[in-house]
């Protein structure tokens, strides 16, 4: 059996096991963190520190919090404002920090350096030229360089790359793509790209914006809009493939709002094979829904689910269909490698007072289950009680929670609305938390946390209940994701190749041999969480770093 066959096997088998513990139990759980954060979470970020942040954007009128210190601001529209629209959360302690930033946020987008920093750019009016910044440490606050991008990004897509740079593409009106931060003469440049404008359905009703980027493992960089998909090499600006059009007639980005995750990359010790890639996209509506939610007519959101294996010679999609129609779905890749699809309405689009029937009930996908007649790759879980539409965002944590935030279907804070603003977080348990279940504890990485490509690392592991046999294990690397309009940025999950099977130190500890992903191409630079995975429960993440 090949080592991809024998992980794919695993998957399965933890998947077929969290599959039996969710039908035993409550099929995850939910719980208040948070009445109030001081603003609407419409975007939100994980920082190797743990900490979360978060923001809206300055013209929602008065948040709940005001700016640090008791100061105000006057911004360049000459608006004095003394209120915070972006805090520092801490999920652990749910202490909160106000933020200061003097530029419009609205519909931006952003990623973490390697060095851990987060970058933001772009935004509404004023603030659509804007890089920030922002450093994860005790008292830092965002720093903003107000011509850090050539052209306007709102409504942009952004996308960490092997060299540690990111790609910004698209936008409004915006048929180009770009480099930040600005540190070479090529970073000037302004790169056109057409498809941007082959994609959308009208001026008016793009439905291409927010575009799904996702990092191949050979370094091109796949681009969806709409209802179809390229391959482009970015180095040399050159498109050099086009994918089958999505089918069903359903249109999957901005403001019909599917969502997309690159499923795992299942990594050998081969350093010389690239894995199969594919990409999953779910949910959105039909083209012109945007348009009759704005006369008050509300059409049922898709079902429809495709993958496409976006590495194959001739690729083709492999169509599926989720239980409940939903459009802004958040879609998260679990620790397990399996999709958490949260938040969401199931009918009408994305965009003020445009989304109804909220979609309460997360679903639970798990990419490697098999198909019958009588059995799907998905399961219905809980609901929440806390109905979460447009600009609402949902985030991986640490521990392997779920944080869920936002939803201000509102052009202004208001919480008399049909669907108020809404400034609380919850979070939510997925099946692994259940109480019958024992979780693997990581103890400790040797040499340490500091990885290079290739390295070899041992990773000793402790399972508290006793096992006559450990059962199966693997490893698995998640890069934290910049969320925004149901789509997670930067999002990937990585299922480490091993040396061998897991060896009993004593008792109840373990340690294996683990291979660091081979190249930049497969883990861009910068931060990862580092799960071990026992008969599908994940351990909590342990931060480590890759250059």
């Amino acid at each position: 059996m090949t080592t991809k066959s024998l992980v794919c096997l695993i998957l399965v088998t933890s998947s077929l096991f969290t599959l039996a513990l969710g039908s035993q139990t409550h099929r995850g759980k939910w719980k208040l963190l948070k009445r109030s954060i001081g603003i609407s979470a419409m975007h939100m970020q994980l920082l190797p520190n743990d900490k979360i942040i978060a923001f809206d954007w300055k013209g929602s009128g008065p948040s709940n919090i005001s700016l640090p210190g008791g100061k105000c601001v006057v911004d360049s529209e000459t608006t004095t404002d003394c209120y915070s629209h972006s805090v520092e959360f801490d999920p652990s302690s749910r202490r909160i920090r106000p933020l200061t930033i003097t530029t419009d946020t609205w519909c931006s987008s952003g990623a973490l350096l390697p060095n851990g920093i987060l970058i933001q750019s772009g935004g509404f009016r004023l603030g659509d030229r804007v890089v920030r910044s922002f450093t994860p440490c005790a008292n830092c606050d965002w720093v903003e360089k107000k011509n850090g991008l050539i052209t306007s990004r709102w409504y942009a897509s952004n996308q960490i790359l092997p060299n540690g740079k990111i790609i910004v593409v698209g936008g409004l009106n915006q048929f180009n793509y770009e480099f930040i931060p600005k540190t070479s003469t090529s970073d000037q440049t302004l790169y056109q790209l057409p498809f941007l404008k082959e994609t959308r359905y009208s001026p008016l009703i793009p439905n291409n914006l927010y575009p799904f980027l996702h990092l191949t493992p050979g370094g091109k960089l796949f681009i969806f809009a709409n209802d179809r998909a390229i391959l482009l090499d970015h180095v040399n600006n050159k498109v050099v493939k086009n994918y089958p059009v999505m089918p069903g007639g359903v249109s999957r980005n901005y403001p019909s709002t599917g969502s997309s995750v690159l499923l795992p990359l299942i990594l050998s010790s081969n350093f010389n094979n690239h894995p199969e890639a594919e990409v999953f996209i779910c949910g959105g509506t039909v083209p012109d829904s945007n348009q009759m939610a704005n006369v008050g007519v509300f059409i049922a959101a898709s079902k429809s689910c495709g993958r496409l294996v976006i590495t194959a010679n001739n690729p083709s999609w492999e169509m599926e269909e989720m239980p409940l129609n939903r459009l802004m779905g958040d879609m998260i890749l679990l620790p397990t490698g399996d999709v958490l699809i949260i938040n969401g309405a199931a009918k009408g689009s994305a965009g003020w007072y445009a989304g109804r029937e909220p979609v309460l009930n997360p679903v639970l996908y798990r990419p490697d289950a098999p198909i019958t007649a009588k059995t799907s790759r998905f399961e219905i879980m809980s609901p929440s009680k806390i109905p979460r539409l447009y600009h609402s965002t949902a985030h991986l944590l640490s521990d392997g929670r779920v944080l869920v935030g936002g939803s201000n279907p509102n052009s202004n804070y208001n919480f008399t609305a049909l669907y108020p603003t809404e400034l609380s977080v919850e979070v939510f348990y997925p099946p692994y938390f259940s109480p019958n279940v024992s979780r693997p504890l990581i103890s400790k990485i040797n040499p340490g946390t500091n990885l290079e490509y290739k390295q070899k690392f041992s990773m000793h592991f402790h399972i508290h209940q006793w096992h006559e046999e450990l059962g199966k294990i693997y490893v698995t690397m998640v890069a934290p994701s910049f969320t925004s309009h149901s789509y997670s940025m930067n999002q990937r999950l990585l299922v480490l190749a091993l040396d061998s099977e897991a060896q009993k130190v004593d008792f109840s500890n373990y340690v294996v041999d683990v291979h660091a992903p081979a190249t930049a191409t497969l883990a861009p630079p910068g931060y990862y969480q580092l799960f071990v995975v026992h008969e599908g429960v994940p351990s909590k993440g342990t931060w480590v770093h890759i250059k």
